[in-house]
């Protein structure tokens, strides 16, 4: 059987982790391996390799002498050899073999649909935990073939694969417990929830980007399919329902949920979006990536009361009795106007005339004293101003700053300003 073209791992891990290229270093997972035995390639005793292996975007067709690999990558753990040309899952197969202590594999980007994975070949991968196949348009068919000899495998990445179904394998693989999924064309739940049949353990189920349209489930069956569930992320689901987000409830143990980008939260305010849902989930104790305390879970619960207070009985969700029940119904919070005041009546005191007159607060010193400067009959270079606040107990305060605001001083109606002349 000829060699496929191009460059083989081998040949790519001499040139990448050289002395030359790649020194000496220390470190969690870059210990440097130094073969005990002279014997074999010419190569072996100028080669530092650590544990995880990085050799993305490097051109690799094919694996080179096994027997190199065998010699060199004896403790290496990680791998990734995405975004390459590696076509052939023999090839692949040829790698991971002679890589006994391997645990992560990463062949994103990766032509491997263009060749067929036979069961003997896939036996090679039977060590690997983590195993990362986004973009490699991998078949159900294969991916079957994986999870039958992956016996431990517990984190599978499948996303930008163009899957528009799901297809169930004959036996299930209960040592899953993450799949990413994301940036997939998987809109019916019919077909996510053969994901629940096909990993019975699953603890992290990531569906980004896959607009799916609705949870079309029933409760009870949502917590048969996914009893270990505790994270979900929906980030830009087709959802249009508030019945949707109640369902999240019936998954026993769900802890975290992403919601972002869906349909039916953009009709409301960030604030209205976060209590709302906050509220509905009242076991999720991470939404969108951010903790919620009980602090806040408590002011979402009393928003979602006074939210609903004055909603026909008929359209009130079942949630709002729920929580009327737990707070009382509550009613709606008084609006205090919070914006600073715009102007204020005072009397303005100078010799023994006192006049009263509105004055803007968002004017300074100075233009004040032109507005006072008919009143007074002072030209404004010869005038001293002094403010007194009627509940404050320290008398009258100079205003000698002319570009102050007046608003700084805390002028309310019935304070007084007192004008008197700088040649008095």
């Amino acid at each position: 059987m000829d060699q496929p073209s191009g460059r083989s791992f081998m040949q790519v891990l001499c040139e990448k982790y050289s002395p030359e290229n790649f020194p000496y270093r220390r470190g969690p997972g870059m210990g440097v391996h130094v073969p005990a035995t002279p014997q074999g390639s010419p190569m072996k005793d100028r080669l530092n390799l650590p544990s995880v292996l990085v050799l993305n975007s490097c051109g690799i067709t094919c694996a080179g002498d096994e027997k190199e690999i065998a010699a060199f990558c004896a403790h290496v753990s990680e791998l990734d050899l995405s975004d390459n040309r590696l076509e052939d899952w023999h090839e692949v197969s040829k790698i991971v073999s002679n890589v006994p202590q391997l645990e992560f594999l990463n062949l994103s980007s990766n032509p491997l649909n263009l060749s067929v994975l036979e069961r003997r070949c896939a036996g090679s991968f039977s060590g690997v935990r983590k195993l990362v196949l986004n973009n490699s348009k991998a078949s159900w068919e294969t991916v079957h073939t994986i999870l039958q000899e992956l016996p431990d495998l517990e984190e599978l990445f499948l996303c930008l694969n163009d899957y528009e179904t799901v297809s169930c394998p004959s036996i299930c693989c209960p040592s899953l417990k993450l799949l990413h999924i994301t940036d997939n064309n998987l809109q019916d739940w019919t077909e996510i929830r053969k994901l629940g049949v096909m990993f019975p353990s699953l603890d992290t189920l990531v569906l980004a980007n896959n607009h799916v349209n609705a949870i079309e489930e029933p409760g009870d069956s949502l917590a048969r399919l996914f009893p270990n569930l505790r994270s979900i992320s929906l980030h830009k689901a087709g959802l249009r329902s508030w019945e949707d987000i109640d369902k999240l409830n019936s998954f026993p143990k769900l802890e975290e949920v992403r919601l972002l980008g869906i349909p039916l939260l953009q009709p409301y305010t960030t604030e209205e979006r976060r209590k709302l849902v906050i509220a509905r989930l009242p076991s999720v104790s991470k939404l969108n990536g951010s903790v919620v305390t009980d602090g806040e879970r408590e002011d979402s619960e009393r928003f979602f009361i006074r939210y609903f207070v004055d909603v026909p009985q008929e359209e009130v969700p079942f949630r709002y009795h729920e929580l009327v029940t737990k707070y009382g119904k509550l009613e709606p919070l008084a609006e205090v106007d919070l914006r600073p005041q715009s102007s204020a009546k005072v009397e303005v005191h100078f010799n023994d005339q006192v006049e009263e007159m509105t004055i803007r607060l968002d004017q300074t010193v100075a233009e004040l004293k032109k507005q006072l400067k008919t009143l007074v009959q002072l030209p404004t270079s010869n005038m001293l101003l002094y403010y007194f606040d009627h509940e404050a107990p320290f008398g009258p305060e100079e205003m000698k700053y002319s570009s102050r605001a007046l608003h700084s001083f805390g002028i309310r109606d019935g304070d007084k300003i007192f004008v008197e002349s700088k040649t008095k």
